[in-house]
């Protein structure tokens, strides 16, 4: 039986002192002594401040990958949470410190009963939030070996019963990416406009453009949403017209293919602005996230596995909106994502007042380390 109680204190050192995307390097450490710790794993950092560990059995078998996420957001948290970060303005407020201590605790398991056959991968990956982590992981020159068949990771889901299962098929979060706009024109005395480039008018046709490309009804297979985060023009010099603006979107789809359509159309909406204006417009991408498109098979595996836990079940009817890093591994192999519920009165994901429920350890753990057995069983 695994003692629980050791990965909550692991999980609230890790809550107390939190690290940003691409900067988890006391969290690979704590991570590494940990897996040092309970012994027969292979462990390599991976993916800059990742870290891998496999267990390897007999030769043959399916090889399975287990994900969690391990970097925390930079929002100040609440007042009287306990415990609390130490670190000003940087929180787990997205749970990534369950997630981790959950995917330990799930190494525990698996080296106290382990399959007969098959390769386990347990990939503790950084930077989910700014969506750098897996193409980092999956360009590393220490690679997954042997690749994995599938892969799995879970989500803690505010907003539904805790330790309740949460499983869809297909997308089960959304397609994410950001555009950053660039209006380059001359500025001019304000009083003289005609003698500049303002990109007012520019950025108003724009902002019209996008509007149009949006499909809001989330039932619609070709949903898209595009959301404008920031917006600048010019300088508080009020005897010059402005010559600079930028505008920023997100852009959310449910699938991969609506996305890359998505991106094609909003920059053929930029250049036709530009022309028409005469204005110089360019224009980039970040912080992509693919949809986690849950393979048919690896949810079986998922809904098998609650079922022999007697753990309540529910199937979602459409994604989430929001992205997940986890989804370029879908991209790449079979697998899927499911959630655990945290409450349905835990205050939602990146809040100052989010707290991961320490009672979901013990049911990922279970969860994860069941489909394992569902896997090698089939």
């Amino acid at each position: 039986m695994t003692d629980i109680s050791e990965w909550i204190r692991f999980r609230h050192d890790l809550h107390t002192h939190p690290e940003l995307s691409g900067k988890e390097y006391q969290t690979a450490i704590k991570i590494t002594e940990a897996l040092d710790k309970l012994g027969n794993l292979q462990v390599h950092p991976i993916g800059g401040t990742g870290v891998l560990a496999t267990l390897k059995m007999k030769e043959g078998g399916p090889v399975i990958l287990l994900r969690a996420d391990t970097d925390a957001l930079p929002i100040l948290e609440a007042e009287g949470a306990d415990p609390r970060s130490e670190t000003d303005g940087v929180a787990h407020l997205c749970g990534h410190d369950g997630h981790t201590s959950t995917l330990l605790a799930t190494a525990e398991k698996l080296l106290k009963n382990p399959p007969s056959r098959g390769t386990i991968h347990l990939l503790f990956q950084p930077s989910e939030e700014n969506g750098h982590g897996a193409a980092a992981v999956l360009a590393d020159k220490v690679k997954i070996d042997p690749a994995p068949d599938y892969v799995f990771a879970w989500h803690n889901l505010p907003g539904y019963p805790l330790g309740q299962v949460v499983s869809k098929e297909g997308s089960f979060t959304a397609a994410a990416n950001s555009i950053r706009v660039y209006f380059k024109g001359k500025t001019s005395h304000a009083a003289e406009p005609e003698h500049g480039i303002n990109p007012a008018d520019a950025m108003a046709e724009l902002i019209r453009c996008y509007a149009g490309l949006v499909k809001p009804d989330m039932s619609d297979p070709h949903f898209r949403l595009m959301t404008p985060v920031y917006a600048t023009m010019g300088e508080k010099s009020y005897g010059v017209s402005a010559g600079y603006g930028e505008l920023h979107y997100t852009l959310r789809t449910w699938n991969n293919q609506e996305m890359d359509l998505l991106m094609k159309e909003s920059v053929e909406c930029a250049e036709e602005v530009g022309k028409k204006f005469g204005i110089e417009i360019s224009h980039d991408f970040t912080e992509r996230f693919y949809a986690n498109q849950n393979h048919s098979d690896c949810v079986h595996f998922i809904n098998k596995a609650a079922k022999a836990l007697g753990i309540d079940q529910v199937k979602r009817p459409m994604p989430f909106k929001w992205g997940e890093d986890f989804g370029l591994f879908t991209e790449k192999f079979p697998g899927a994502m499911f959630g655990i519920g945290s409450g349905e009165d835990s205050p939602a994901l990146h809040n100052p007042d989010f707290q991961f429920p320490d009672e979901l350890i013990a049911t990922g753990s279970d969860m994860m380390f069941r489909i394992c057995q569902e896997v090698m069983d089939a």
